[in-house]
């Protein structure tokens, strides 16, 4: 008897019309129809063989297909019997020794950086993203450098006013000197810039956009990432605000600084003191399968979820939410995209949060 196996870490994303089948090793991930999922059911518990016997011939046709179409993309193997059993399952727990993994800092001040460092790093924080509101130069991106350069923090983001100063001579410094940045993104460019070397540490982005807090939580195809370490994330916990902690512009501590609900301010509560309140992580584990709509979604674990804008129709009398995201265009019951701002199901949400201007901007 021949068995078809798929490699461990294979994941299969079952959705209300399709599946999505990610190769957690390759970071890749595919879209198939429907009736794959009962195949690939069928071949954990049968031999390829008895499968072949209970489908008439037309339909076998199709089985052997599917089969060519797993073994080309490399998804799993062919055996003679079912050995595949003595190897152990592919875990899919999550666990990070963090008390805090990753940060959203809205400043107008560097100098703040130099208070804020020291607790994160006390924390344990190893992500930052820094959201500035106006031009940096290259003394204070080296500034910003020196302030995180004794710290657990690794890896930093950071949304910088456009200007003309911004240039090649400008990114060569940040290459040269700052090691942590690993993408600049520079928003409100209004001409055609020059298109930076492939040779940075880093990632450069321009946008006309004027980014701002309300911008986020879009969710679009090119956002979704099948990285093993979020996607794990994302099947165990919520895959924005779990250990995520945020500062806005006014000092105030929330889980994203987009959200309403704030923990103190940094002038007279300490991050761990925020970290404390019985609601800070309220939502550190609402994963998409408990999410409206998000969880018959074959795209829920690839794709990151919002708390700050939602649609708004599924709200506790405490005030936890877990509708679907406002900003995600996709209807998994269709498998079509709409323009999320066009749907008139959203109107309502749309006006709670004042979002007209930022709608009709679009």
């Amino acid at each position: 008897m021949k068995y078809f196996n798929l490699f461990s870490d294979i994941l299969i994303t079952k959705g209300a019309t399709r599946i999505i089948i990610s190769d957690l090793q390759r970071n890749v991930s595919e879209l198939f129809p429907l009736e794959l999922y009962d195949v690939i059911k069928e071949f954990k518990e049968k031999s390829i063989e008895d499968i072949m016997e209970s489908y008439d011939l037309e339909s076998q046709n199709f089985i052997k297909d599917y089969i060519n179409v797993l073994l080309e993309n490399e998804f799993g193997f062919i055996t003679e019997g079912n050995w595949d059993h003595n190897f152990l399952p592919f875990s899919y727990e999550f666990s990070t020794p963090n008390e805090i993994a990753n940060a959203f800092l809205e400043i107008e001040n560097i100098d703040i950086l130099e208070k804020i460092i020291v607790v994160l790093s006390d924390l344990g924080c190893e992500q930052v993203v820094i959201h500035y509101d106006k031009e940096l130069s290259l003394e204070q991106f080296m500034q910003i450098e020196n302030y995180f350069k004794n710290s657990s923090v690794t890896t930093l983001e950071i949304f910088s006013l456009y200007s003309d100063n911004v240039n090649e001579s400008l990114l060569a410094g940040v290459n040269q000197f700052c090691s942590r940045i690993y993408s600049l993104i520079f928003y409100c460019c209004k001409k055609k810039l020059f298109k930076p070397k492939n040779e940075y540490k880093f990632v450069v982005t321009f946008t006309e956009e004027q980014i701002k807090l309300n911008s986020c939580g879009k969710v679009d195809l090119k956002y979704f990432n099948t990285n093993l370490p979020k996607v794990l994330e994302a099947i165990n916990h919520n895959s924005c605000l779990h250990k995520k902690i945020s500062i806005d512009k006014d000092g105030n501590i929330k889980n994203c600084p987009s959200m309403s609900e704030s923990f103190g301010n940094i002038r007279d509560t300490t991050l761990e003191e925020a970290l404390q309140h019985k609601d800070f992580k309220k939502y550190w584990n609402l994963t998409k399968d408990n999410i409206e709509v998000c969880k018959d979604c074959e795209f829920r674990y690839i794709c990151t979820d919002c708390r700050a804008y939602t649609e708004r129709t599924h709200i506790s009398n405490v005030g936890f939410d877990t509708s679907k995201p406002l900003k995600c265009g996709y209807n998994p019951y269709t498998g079509e995209w709409e323009e999320w701002s066009k749907n008139p199901l959203k109107q309502k949400a749309i006006n709670f949060y004042d979002m007209k201007e930022l709608v009709k901007n679009r």
